[in-house]
This record gives C-alpha cells, sequence and structure tokens, in this order.
C-alpha cells in the first residue's frame, strides 16, 4: 500500500513539474529546463489549480522593446528565506574580469543548486553598483543607466539615511534555507578574492507576510504583470534609444537597499491605535486607514505614496524581509525596492526622513533606525548572459 502511495505520489509530482516546465515530457524524466519559477507557478504547484489572471507572472520586457530582452526575475515568488549579499570589489588582478564571468553564469549556477528541489523556488536577482558598473561593464562597452549613482544620503532634522558601501547586490531567495545557503556558497567560492563582504543578512518570512512591528508589508506592491512591467523595467522609451541601447538598460531595473533595526521596547509602548496612525493602516486586518490632511503629520502609507506633478502615482516591487535574533537583541526589516526609476524612491525616502511638509516626518523613523544604504542597477538577464561574449 505505501508503495503504491509513493508510486503515485511521485507521478503526481513528476507530472506537476512537466506542467510548469520544469521537466521535459517523454522519455527523458530528468532532462531539466531553465527554472523560472512565478508568483503563479508556486501556486500551482502546490495548490494544483491556477491563479487569477491579475495574479502575479513571470514579467517581461516586450512590451517596452522591439527586440526579445528577457529581463531578470525580480518577479520572482515571496519566499519563506531570503538572502541579501552586499560585496564590493577589491583590487586583485582579474577582479572585474572574473565577477563579469560570474555574472554571465548565474543561470546556470542557479541550476547547479535548484535542481536539488524546483519546488523550492531558488532565485537570485543580481544588482551592480555605480563605481562597480564602471570596472564590470564598461570594459565590454556598457555605459552607466542614466539613473544610476551611488546612495545619496538624505538628512532630515531628526533622521538620516546613511550612504554605505556596496559595489554588488545579491538577492538571493527560495521556499528553503539551506538552497540560499548552498547557493551564497559556491557563489562565492566563485568569485574567490574578487570580492570582500560588506554585508550579508538572513532574512525569514513572518507569520501571514508581517514585519516584525506586527504589520501586514507589500501590500502597495503592483499586482499583475502588467503593473510589475510598468512599475519595475525600464522601458525603451524612457530616454533617447541610443542612449538606452548603449547601456542595455532596457529590461533593467534600479534597486535600493535598507537595513532597519527597530526599538521594538519602545514600539510595545506604544497602544494598537497609535501604531496604526502611524502606518496608517490597521493591525490586523490591515485595513488602510484615511489619508490627513496635506499640512498635518501623514502617515507612513501615505509618505511612501509617490505621485508626480501631473499625478500619475508611480508605484514599486518591495521584497522586504524581517531578520534579527532576539539572543541579542536585533529585531529588524530589510528593504528592498526594484523600481523602473530611481527618483521615485529617492523621493520617497525624502518624503519620510525629511517630511512632507519638512518637519513633519514619518513617524515609523522614531522607532527604525537606517543602518545601511546602497543603490544598484539589475541588469537585463539577456545583458547578463552576454558578458560572456567579449
Amino acid at each position: 500500500m505505501n508503495l503504491v502511495r509513493s508510486t503515485t505520489l511521485a507521478k503526481q509530482r513528476s507530472d506537476t513539474l512537466r506542467r510548469l516546465g520544469i521537466l521535459a515530457s517523454g522519455p527523458q524524466f530528468f532532462a531539466v529546463r531553465p527554472l523560472h519559477l512565478s508568483r503563479r507557478s508556486v501556486f500551482q504547484a502546490r495548490f494544483g489549480q491556477s491563479l487569477p489572471l491579475t495574479a502575479s507572472m513571470p514579467v517581461s520586457a516586450d512590451s517596452h522593446a522591439h527586440s526579445r530582452v528577457e529581463p531578470q526575475r525580480v518577479d520572482a515568488p515571496l519566499t519563506q528565506s531570503a538572502t541579501f549579499l552586499v560585496l564590493t570589489l577589491t583590487d586583485s588582478p582579474g577582479a572585474a574580469k572574473t565577477v563579469r564571468s560570474v555574472l554571465a553564469n548565474i543561470t546556470d549556477l542557479n541550476k547547479n543548486v535548484s535542481i536539488r528541489d524546483p519546488f523550492a523556488a531558488l532565485n537570485c536577482t543580481v544588482g551592480i553598483g555605480a563605481d562597480a558598473w564602471d570596472r564590470i561593464m564598461a570594459p565590454v562597452g556598457l555605459l552607466k543607466p542614466p539613473e544610476l549613482h551611488p546612495f545619496r544620503v538624505v538628512r532630515g532634522a531628526v533622521h538620516t539615511a546613511p550612504s554605505t558601501p556596496g559595489d554588488l547586490i545579491f538577492h538571493i531567495r527560495s521556499e528553503r534555507r539551506d538552497m540560499n545557503f548552498e547557493f551564497e556558497r559556491q557563489l562565492l567560492d566563485a568569485l574567490g578574492d574578487s570580492v570582500s563582504v560588506a554585508d550579508e543578512t538572513i532574512g525569514f518570512r513572518y507569520f501571514d507576510v508581517r514585519d516584525l512591528l506586527g504589520f501586514v508589508d507589500g501590500t502597495a506592491n503592483p499586482a499583475t504583470a502588467t503593473q510589475i512591467s510598468k512599475a519595475v523595467l525600464v522601458a525603451s522609451d524612457d530616454g533617447d534609444s541610443a542612449d538606452l541601447a548603449a547601456t542595455g538598460a532596457v529590461g533593467g531595473s534600479y534597486v535600493v537597499v535598507q537595513k532597519y533595526v527597530h526599538d521594538m521596547k519602545a514600539w510595545r509602548s506604544l497602544s494598537s491605535e497609535a501604531q496604526e496612525a502611524i502606518i496608517g493602516r490597521t493591525k490586523w486586518d490591515n485595513v488602510e486607514l484615511a489619508d490627513a490632511d496635506d499640512s498635518k503629520q501623514k502617515a507612513h502609507k501615505t509618505l511612501a505614496n509617490i505621485t508626480d506633478d501631473d499625478g500619475t502615482e508611480h508605484s514599486i516591487l518591495r521584497d522586504n524581509m524581517p531578520f534579527g535574533s532576539p539572543a541579542s537583541g536585533q529585531f529588524g526589516t530589510y528593504f528592498i525596492g526594484y523600481s523602473r526609476h530611481l527618483w521615485v524612491i529617492e523621493r520617497m525616502l525624502e518624503r519620510m526622513f525629511i517630511g512632507d511638509p519638512p518637519g513633519l516626518h514619518d513617524r515609523l523613523l522614531d522607532y527604525s533606525s537606517a543602518l545601511t544604504g546602497s543603490v544598484f542597477f539589475v541588469p537585463s538577464a539577456t545583458t547578463l548572459q552576454n558578458l560572456d561574449k567579449d
């Protein structure tokens, strides 16, 4: 009976993998295709049904560009575990060339590890900083993307968003901590002495996608494939086409990372009503509260909402993760935001730290301190793969 059940489960699992395009159909059972699991396909794999068409699906730059460009998987599934690895380049001979080779083969590295458990949805998104771009990408003829520059310090009357070193960001995520660990191990082995670690943060899913402050995080994220593409991917009409072609920016994305630690004792001293007023949502059922008048103290959710001079609202894609250790008294949130335009996140940070109007800063910052701040550009997967052709 157990043998029959095991055989049935194995067949169901293989059938699911074939439907997701991970295993090729036919007699070559272990012929593995490149692993690209979206939020939608993970839902299918677990529950045997499709999400509605409004669900997040793999994004493409086709709607923005005339030629086929495959983005990196910035829309990869929200997972149980993530590693945020920020590296700096060393002065060792051939460091830039080594990094370039590793980036060109990052998909192969992903497959090396993900084959051990395709259902873990392992994915790694790679970003390159402004200074490193000149060393890694310029030698192969790729100019710096128009908005890429080091993180600019945002200094308010009370709180400051610092700028910290970072040449490369590897956003590693999966359903299993050991998969992330193994990917990071093989990655650092391949990079060798060409890099040094500036920061490594291990994030985890906290209950129903809540931060350690107790609120649901990421509610404002774009939901559909079209919304994600519009919010996150640089388009062919975002500037001079010749300039964009020279940078390889189309299909890429700007990403900002910050590491925040929370004063939990002070936060817990507040009533739930006071916490909700600071966040702008109810704590338990995540209902959005009404906005304050323009001249009054605004909630975090309002200050993080960016509208341009034409009245157009601009979204970003957040993949924040809690991190910390109760034993060491550290409780934090790792902010990572992907955006089609860097200025959107920069304006959000100005509104938070300086205030809107100036002087009325985000009250959340009275309980959450930014320790790091770095900016990177996430080239398309197509651009990375072509790096090996120099």
